[in-house]
């Protein structure tokens, strides 16, 4: 089976179109003066939304005077606050689209800056009775796309699959539907649900389930390792900072032009050895060293 290609590989071609600039991660030192009263917004991506919360509150630890909110709502959701000026910063699970970044740009005269703040796996979950322990991309894409309807048909019981997905505004959709749909569409039959924990609760009371999401919310449940021939790959903390894990990819905040302030000291606090050290705590994996 050919290997799609990376995720680096997509994000690298994404920089070269108009309205968009990958920036090189602020460097982590002293954090520039956070004013007085300032409220912060930071909204988007349902699986940074916990990460998220816990750099918010160590950072206002810190820093008395700022004031943060952190929420939810998808992928979606925060890039297209970022577009309309109703958030600070958006967080993201996958790459903000062409036509999303020339939005910021014609809205706001200033490019959607990214900034990867951590690494991730997508991961499928089964419950844990199911015996099935390993499968190809191209399996997970005949069991979505609903032409594998039965675990017999790779390596399970006789028994049928039920499908679990997020919703349409989430970036973790996004990303199985392009990395493993190949942007065809999810079977009618499956069922989407509104986060990844929603997903895992799900499949976690399913004994013929299956579902995805970031691998911090894998609990209860047992996650699947991705077959390449011969080889088994698991979802581990190496792998996924390696990018050997097929479906590895990057967590970003975007924001509008140069971030400053309050939003400056709070992206260097989360690409901090402190903020990097939350993420392991979280159950992300944190950014290679540099």
């Amino acid at each position: 089976m050919r290997r799609a290609p990376s995720l680096l590989t997509f994000l690298s071609l994404l920089m070269l179109l108009p309205g968009c600039k990958r920036s090189e991660p602020p460097t982590a030192g002293t954090p520039p003066a956070v004013p007085e009263g300032r409220n912060l917004t930071v909204k988007g991506s349902d699986t940074m939304v916990l990460l998220g919360q816990r750099w918010a509150a160590e950072f206002m630890k810190q820093n008395a005077q700022a004031s943060l909110q952190v929420t939810g709502g998808g992928s979606g959701t925060g890039i297209a606050a970022l577009i309309n000026g109703t958030t600070d910063i958006a967080m993201s699970s996958r790459a903000i689209k062409p036509a999303e970044a020339q939005k910021v740009q014609a809205q706001h005269k200033t490019e959607a800056r990214e900034i990867p703040v951590a690494r991730d796996g997508v991961t499928f979950y089964v419950h844990e009775s199911n015996p099935v322990r390993a499968l190809s991309v191209a399996q997970l894409k005949g069991i979505y796309l609903g032409d594998i309807t039965r675990w017999k048909d790779v390596g399970g019981q006789d028994a049928p699959i039920v499908l679990y997905s997020r919703e349409n505004s989430s970036g973790t959709y996004v990303f199985v539907k392009e990395h493993v749909l190949g942007n065809e569409d999810f079977s009618p039959s499956t069922l989407s649900l509104p986060g990844t924990a929603a997903v895992v609760n799900a499949v976690s009371k399913e004994k013929n389930g299956i579902g995805y999401g970031g691998a911090a919310y894998a609990k209860g449940i047992r996650e699947l390792s991705i077959l390449q021939g011969a080889e088994s790959i698991a979802p581990s903390a190496e792998n996924i900072q390696t990018g050997h894990y097929p479906l590895s990819r990057d967590l970003f905040f975007y924001v509008r032009g140069a971030p400053q302030g309050t939003a400056q000291a709070f992206i260097d606090f989360a690409l901090s050895p402190q903020g990097q050290q939350l993420v392991t705590q979280v159950g992300y994996y944190p950014l290679k060293p540099r």
